[in-house]
């Protein structure tokens, strides 16, 4: 019996947290062209219709992005050039050569205000430039595939390469003998492991559109994040020195962006359709084992 022809699929950002699990996980039905800006620029619209017309992928993943918060502040032109036109590029030639879309946002396109979960069909309002600027990729990717593509809403994503609150948190715990985090922003950890394996399962849904958000469940501050990141290292490292961590509030800790005081995420539509996600203090304990068995782990840490 001969085999199943591959689905060829064309992921961006693919040696980003995010791309490496995306790489990971990729079932084995798929062909991967795993594109890092080393491979394909995105932001450059001749080559990637070049790129898509050469592979000729049933299927583009873009999870490449310009995530700097506050540096977007003051890099606005190229936060909109990565995540607005960049996305752009993909849809476009999505439609031309007949690929199915999966595009990766954030929560950071909604303002924190409301007091319930936001659906996928609330109205964004993006308090900084890089929630504005994921907010216009968004809507170019929906424009340009006619409604088609599907969008998929993430938040606090971490994994075990890449800059991240918990590579940061691992570092600060270590070099100071006192953190302080804020107790007054309000999401979901989550982690880039569950959110590959997320993607792929609707990815292969074919009569699935328009937006779904996907996050792990449960609700935190970014203090009671980094609390769990504490306690669980306390855990691993008996004896080890780790700086106390204190909450603090918004206003005691300025930043170049206004982020959301408050956004967690309605996945039931997503979750209705691929299976709901664990508690995202769960997730991170399966991280962290993940992490204790890597062959690369120094040890104890």
């Amino acid at each position: 019996m001969s085999r199943a022809t591959p689905l060829r699929v064309l992921v961006t950002g693919a040696f980003g947290q995010l791309g490496t699990e995306l790489r990971r996980s990729a079932p084995d039905t798929t062909e991967l062209f795993a594109a890092g800006r080393a491979h394909l620029d995105i932001t450059d619209r001749a080559k990637v219709l070049d790129a898509v017309a050469a592979f000729r992928p049933g299927l583009i993943v873009n999870a490449a992005a310009y995530t700097a918060v506050d540096r977007a502040e003051r890099e606005t032109e190229l936060a909109y050039t990565v995540n607005r036109d960049a996305a752009a590029h993909l849809a476009e030639a999505a439609q031309v050569h007949k690929a199915r879309l999966v595009h990766v946002s954030t929560d950071y396109v909604f303002d924190g205000s409301q007091s319930r979960p936001y659906l996928p069909s609330d109205r964004p309002n993006p308090l900084n430039v890089y929630g504005a600027s994921k907010l216009a990729g968004e809507q170019a990717v929906i424009d340009r595939t006619d409604g088609a593509a599907v969008v998929v809403r993430a938040a606090w994503v971490y994994a075990s390469s890449g800059s991240n609150f918990v590579a940061t948190m691992h570092r600060l715990l270590r070099e100071r003998r006192e953190v302080r985090v804020v107790c007054d922003q309000i999401g979901t950890p989550t982690h880039a492991a569950g959110l590959a394996t997320a993607l792929w399962r609707l990815a292969l849904q074919t009569e699935a559109r328009g937006v779904y958000h996907w996050t792990d469940a449960g609700v935190a501050s970014w203090y009671d994040f980094a609390a769990e990141i504490r306690r669980s290292e306390a855990r691993r490292c008996p004896g080890e020195a780790l700086a106390q961590v204190l909450p603090i509030t918004s206003a005691e800790y300025p930043t170049a962006a206004r982020r959301p005081a408050c956004v967690v995420l309605d996945k039931q539509s997503l979750w209705a359709l691929v299976g709901p996600a664990r508690h995202w203090v769960d997730e991170f304990e399966q991280f962290l084992d993940a992490r204790d068995l890597a062959p690369n782990a120094q040890a104890g840490h």
